[in-house]
């Protein structure tokens, strides 16, 4: 079967009208540091990509000034991104109801224009491929700089294009198990955000107690905000004043060094200490996670009945860590004092900000924070906890399919695993 595919070079392709191969401006025309704006057009960069998704809400917004005087690297639905300065190699499928967007000259997109002879879901699969990676591993590495594939190397690449039949069927494959990774990963946003919602209404807004202030009737109340006549009983009646505005009566104020207990991480490993593979996984300062891993035994042990929060130091990057870990210099582990870590890690998400240069620690912990009922607390560490088990069962369920797709894509690829395409869409 492989043997009636071609290898054809992207400047080709480019040519005869097949493909688009373009970076976004450098120079004159790239946006200005004014004409960033917290809405507008977004400007994507490989900070923007990860694990094939593109991040358009987090992304830096430009306003149509800035929009009107670019020229090239206008994104499109269908797109398919690729980094290629700096961090070299994420690949990304820009999905058909996206916003719009322009790349930055860290990013470039490819665009299949003639679909009888590139199918743009199977230009995706291939990108991922390695022989492709093998392709931009070389092109880095070109010149002294930070590695660094040039729009003129792009265009001297090469695509492996089988039948469109077959590249279609290819890409019905792997395209089933990549959007069933998307739909974990967007249920598990959901369940985030609603974890996310509930504690501000309860413990920022104070919507229960407002609302009984105003003298809505209980069962309107419970009703209005999904909750339970118990739980309604838990919310005092009236809000005081404070050295932190207003909250709720009979809820103190306390710091965050106060309601949480750091933990020893003991041996600390950095990246070439790190293997590539092994029992424990070494936790790094960024979302990417985990940076290696090792045979010793853990310096944190977690678990989803007792999760972790980590604290990156230089990043003021947080998440909760559900398995026994080590962890690089600088990231630091804690839990709530009395065993509340849940509610205790979204009362201090986000309270640090990030500067740059600078170790955070001794500024997160003296933020103050208003402290309700221990019954109240415990009761939305409890729901809490269980949307938080739904999201990790679903990520490891994510996880186990992204080895799936990654263990047939160079099968497939190579023509060593053949496909049927009768049926193929």
């Amino acid at each position: 079967m492989a043997g009636e595919w071609q290898r054809l070079k992207v400047a080709d392709l480019q040519r005869e009208g097949v493909l688009l191969v373009e970076d976004g401006n450098h120079g004159e025309y790239r946006p200005r540091p004014d004409e960033f704006v917290s809405q507008g057009v977004a400007f994507i960069r490989a900070a923007d990509m990860d694990n094939g998704r593109v991040f358009f809400d987090s992304a830096s917004k430009i306003n149509e000034r800035a929009r009107q005087r670019i020229t090239k690297g206008i994104g499109a639905p269908g797109d398919v991104l690729l980094s290629h300065k700096g961090t070299v190699g994420k690949i990304a499928l820009v999905p058909m109801d996206a916003p719009p967007f322009v790349c930055s000259p860290q990013t470039t997109f490819w665009r299949a224009l003639n679909p009888k002879v590139l199918d743009r879901k199977f230009l995706y699969v291939y990108l991922r491929s390695q022989d492709f990676r093998e392709q931009l591993a070389t092109r880095a590495g070109e010149t002294d700089m930070a590695p660094y594939v040039s729009l003129t190397s792009q265009r001297g690449l090469y695509v492996l294009l089988p039948p469109i039949d077959q590249q279609r069927a290819i890409a019905h494959i792997l395209g089933t198990l990549d959007d069933k990774i998307e739909l974990n990963h967007r249920m598990n946003e959901t369940l985030e955000a609603i974890a996310r919602a509930m504690f501000k209404s309860w413990f920022v807004d104070f919507d229960p107690v407002r609302a009984k202030m105003n003298g809505e009737p209980p069962a309107s109340i419970c009703q209005r905000l999904g909750l339970t006549p118990d739980l309604l009983a838990l919310f005092p009646d009236l809000l005081v004043d404070s050295e932190l505005g207003e909250i709720p009566e009979g809820w103190c104020i306390r710091s965050v060094g106060d309601l949480i207990e750091r933990l020893p991480v003991g041996k600390k490993y950095e990246q070439k200490t790190a293997k590539p593979s092994g029992e424990v996984p070494v936790l790094d300062q960024g979302k990417s996670g985990i940076i290696g891993y090792h045979n010793d035994e853990p310096g944190v042990m977690a678990s989803s009945d007792n999760p972790v929060v980590v604290f990156a130091n230089h990043t003021c990057y947080m998440r909760l860590i559900n398995f026994p870990f080590s962890a690089i210099q600088n990231v630091l582990p804690f839990v709530g004092k009395g065993g509340d870590t849940i509610w205790v890690y979204y009362a201090t998400l986000g309270k640090q900000s990030f500067i740059e240069y600078k170790g955070h620690w001794p500024d997160f912990i003296i933020h103050k924070i208003a402290v309700p009922d221990s019954k109240l607390a415990n009761v939305f560490s409890n729901t809490a906890h269980t949307l938080i088990k739904m999201i990790w069962n679903s990520g490891q369920e994510a996880a186990t399919l992204e080895n799936l797709r990654d263990v047939l894509l160079p099968k497939l690829i190579s023509g060593e695993l053949s496909v049927p395409v009768t049926g193929a869409p």
